[in-house]
């Protein structure tokens, strides 16, 4: 500890140490990840958690937490969970925490920033941490779109006549895709022949086995539409990826959302999906002195706003900013974790920033594995880190567009190597 404290102190002095540097450092008071796991993917509505409850799902996945770390749960200070749909998320992490076997002295929260609120979740518990309010925490996103959430409510209408913007906040994800394939130029095709890639890289990592240090299996209980009869199950894989998808299969779907344009599908855009994925964090010498097993380093996250009406180019703001408050560029990143909403955002996103996609999604991403909106951003860590143990790289870059027209994007360190 003397060495890093060192070592740290001499970097302080030293203004010409470059951002990569910087940023793969061991410090002390480093905030780490030593446990990163998720659920599969299951299809939405007719996959294996379509009957499950979130509070059951975040239960379960807080067991597979406790029971692959060894930690003793009194260790753990609080809980985020990061959910979209559901309004009764804060009662259901807190009760799910409990059934678990963490102590009611172990606090339990839920924040909302749409397709962000994994990530929201991971930066609030880093936060935390890093500010000395607490020293180890879990940071989970779980959203079950099987059920049904509420429709928003309309603004006021003083509100209403202050600003288009405000209006446009109300735009359904379709037709903002649609406005960025048209106001930018994306083609069908080029929708298509990318959403085609996402699902052949899933298929690839499927097969190859690549998913399963991410995935912990879950137990769970489906209903039989027909009969009413549950029968017990064992969720253990991503239902998403469809093998065999090709462009010229894709290019023959209908366009999904008509009323507002004819370039974003079914096939081109994310699956509706229930899952959940959950990370420990706590201070590097917190986890040291518990003989935690260290796989990542967190650096840091923000957020950026936009016109809601094209949200889906969120990342290619967002990136940039995370980038420049840490002096490093995207050749310094070696995986990219970019939630594919759309196709339309995502094909925007890769041209607009010259993103090198051979390190991109490199095992597929939302179009071909789904979107459970609250998880997604605690997913992306989970399997980007997994990626770059694979491959023993060390620089992740995670980000996704955010409806109502935000970006986030946030930036890690693998240490497996």
């Amino acid at each position: 500890m003397a060495v890093e404290r060192l070592n740290a102190i001499v970097s302080q002095l030293s203004p010409s140490k470059s951002g990569l540097s910087t940023i793969t450092q061991k410090n002390p008071d480093d905030v780490v990840i030593t446990l990163a796991i998720r659920t599969p993917l299951a299809k939405g509505f007719k996959g294996a958690f379509k009957d499950t409850q979130l509070d059951y799902l975040v239960y379960s996945l807080l067991m597979k937490v406790i029971q692959k770390s060894n930690i003793d749960p009194q260790m753990v200070e609080d809980i985020c969970l990061g959910n979209v749909n559901d309004p009764t998320a804060a009662y259901m992490v807190r009760a799910a925490a409990l059934a678990a076997g963490f102590p009611n002295n172990t606090a339990a929260s839920s924040v909302n920033r749409f397709c962000s609120s994994g990530l929201k979740a991971i930066q609030d518990i880093a936060n935390q941490i890093s500010l000395g309010n607490i020293d180890c925490g879990i940071a989970i996103g779980a959203e079950l779109m099987s059920a049904a959430s509420p429709d928003p409510q309309p603004f006021h209408e003083e509100i209403l006549n202050r600003s288009k913007d405000v209006a446009d906040c109300m735009q359904p994800m379709g037709q903002t895709s649609e406005n960025v394939g048209k106001d930018f130029d994306i083609s069908r095709e080029s929708q298509d022949r990318f959403a085609a890639e996402s699902y052949q890289r899933a298929e690839r990592a499927q097969k190859a086995g690549w998913f399963d240090d991410e995935i912990v299996p879950i137990a769970t209980t489906v209903k039989d539409p027909k009969t009413g009869q549950e029968v017990r199950v064992m969720a253990t894989k991503d239902e998403g990826p469809r093998w065999g998808t090709t462009y010229e299969s894709l290019s023959k779907i209908r366009p999904a959302f008509p009323d507002y344009g004819d370039r974003s599908t079914g096939g081109n855009s994310s699956q509706v999906t229930d899952g959940a994925a959950a990370l420990l964090l706590m201070k590097r010498s917190t986890a040291l002195a518990m003989k935690q097993p260290i796989l990542a380093k967190y650096v840091g996250a923000t957020v950026t706003g936009l016109a809601p009406r094209i949200m889906g180019i969120g990342p290619s703001l967002a990136i940039p900013k995370l980038l420049g408050k840490y002096n490093i560029s995207l050749e310094d990143v070696d995986v990219i974790e970019l939630n594919e909403a759309f196709a339309s955002m995502a094909v925007y996103c890769v041209e607009r920033l010259g993103i090198d996609t051979a390190k991109m999604n490199v095992r597929g991403g939302a179009i071909a594995l789904g979107h459970p909106l609250g998880a997604t951003g605690t997913r992306q860590v989970v399997t980007g880190l997994s990626e770059c143990r694979r491959q023993r790289k060390r620089v992740l870059l995670t980000s996704m567009c955010i409806g109502t027209g935000q970006g986030m994007a946030g930036l890690f360190v693998n240490e497996v190597l």
